[in-house]
């Protein structure tokens, strides 16, 4: 296979563009890693016309995928879990070059995962998990039981993810063998959901239950990146404010959930600022004191 590889990214290690290549091959039949290409090949530059760029090609009975990333997106598919595939080729792909040590150093991040950047994930997560369990407290007080049953499939994915970040990991595509092995808790309430011989609607109610339990013992440390920006004035937050930090952006679009989420729980509390029109108030947001 190296000697069909060799030709398409050699050019690209000449060029003082690229930062590092990198390449996984498929080790069983179906492999979501490698979107079932029998491999991966990794390309990262400084700058391109494109900020990703993708080809795929055949040899010798094989497929092969190439993809061509900018550091700058692929940085933000890290911090934010944009395209967590693309982790995992860092994490366990082959270094076939690499200047000035980035991918060495790369790597090095992955591992360690600082606080910072596991804060701003936790949020991230935290915010689909509040959402989809919303939806899905509301779909089953609608008798929706199946959709229902789907929100809550996927809140537990949420969770799953969740988990695994607080440990100081990175989800992965197969993120319950991550679980299985890190958080008990979290594993056994999937366990129990999906081999529940329980008729739809009692299964649903229980696992509802449970998994506000869960949501809330989690909930501080989870959206620690949002309260730490909010601890940062003493006045009250408007939402508007809020949605337009830039440090909020990546979980913008669940941040109403949140923020309902929080004050629900009492987590945060609200404060009404008069406006000209009699009886009606500008809702803000604040820390409790």
């Amino acid at each position: 296979m190296e000697n069909f590889l060799r030709p398409i990214y050699q050019e690209h290690a000449s060029d003082t563009n690229t930062l590092g290549i990198l390449v996984l091959e498929k080790t069983k039949p179906d492999s979501p890693i490698t979107d079932n290409f029998d491999v991966i090949l990794l390309i990262i530059v400084q700058e391109g016309e494109q900020a990703w760029y993708v080809k795929h090609y055949e040899f010798d009975d094989k497929t092969c995928a190439l993809h061509i990333v900018k550091e700058d997106l692929l940085m933000k598919w890290i911090d934010t879990s944009g395209y967590r595939t693309a982790v995992e080729w860092i994490i366990y792909g082959k270094v076939i070059y690499d200047r000035n040590e980035f991918i060495y150093n790369l790597k090095g991040q992955l591992r360690d995962f600082p606080d910072s950047k596991r804060d701003l994930r936790k949020a991230i997560e935290f915010g689909k998990l509040v959402k989809s369990y919303s939806e899905a407290k509301e779909l089953f007080e609608s008798e929706e039981y199946k959709d229902s049953n789907s929100k809550i499939l996927y809140s537990l994915h949420y969770l799953a993810r969740l988990a695994v970040i607080e440990k100081g990991y990175y989800p992965e595509v197969t993120v319950w063998s991550q679980v299985k092995q890190i958080d008990l808790e979290v594993y056994k309430l999937y366990e129990e959901f999906i081999e529940s011989n329980e008729e739809i609607k009692k299964r649903i109610q229980l696992m509802l239950i449970a998994m506000d339990y869960v949501i809330k013992n989690r909930a501080k440390v989870s959206v620690k990146h949002l309260l730490d920006i909010m601890d940062t004035r003493d006045d009250a937050w408007s939402y508007a404010e809020l949605k337009s930090l830039q440090m909020i952006t990546p979980y913008s679009l669940d941040l109403s959930a949140i923020i309902a989420y929080l004050v629900e729980k009492d987590i945060i509390t609200t404060v009404r600022q008069e406006t000209k029109g009699v009886g009606v108030y500008h809702r803000k947001y604040k820390m409790h004191q």
